[in-house]
């Protein structure tokens, strides 16, 4: 992904985040409530949210990065987005009375979001100018 792929990921990630948070607290508070599942939307968009500012700061860093830094901040913007759509998507799926087997999808955007982090560490101890 480049710096501006990356900024679109952010972009679309932070509107339908906001949109999303807001159409949970408010268009189907009731129905969340009433399938226990506030917790889980909620948990979604928050993910969703810190990643796409995460995703912000990253396309900033990768728009002057070259090299191995930027080989690696393109591994955590293509784990941040994947693991966002699986992780949150799984999750807003779920508390709308998707099927069991999301359940179990979950966690493996869970591990996309958190190789997304090992490879901004990466990006940081890199040795390149």
């Amino acid at each position: 992904m480049n710096h501006r792929t990356t900024l679109l990921a952010a972009g679309l990630f932070g509107l339908t985040g906001v949109a999303l948070g807001a159409f949970g607290a408010h268009a189907l508070r009731e129905t969340l409530l009433e399938r226990g599942m506030t917790t889980a939307w909620e948990t979604a968009a928050r993910y969703q949210l810190v990643h796409a500012v995460a995703l912000f700061a990253a396309a900033a860093w990768q728009n002057t990065s070259q090299g191995t830094v930027h080989k690696r901040l393109n591994i955590a913007s293509i784990s941040w987005t994947v693991g966002t759509v699986v992780f949150s998507g799984s999750l807003y799926l779920l508390a709308l009375g998707g099927p069991r087997w999301l359940g179990p999808v979950t966690p493996f955007g869970g591990l996309a979001l958190l190789a997304g982090w090992l490879a901004v560490v990466a990006a940081a101890l890199a040795k390149d100018k």
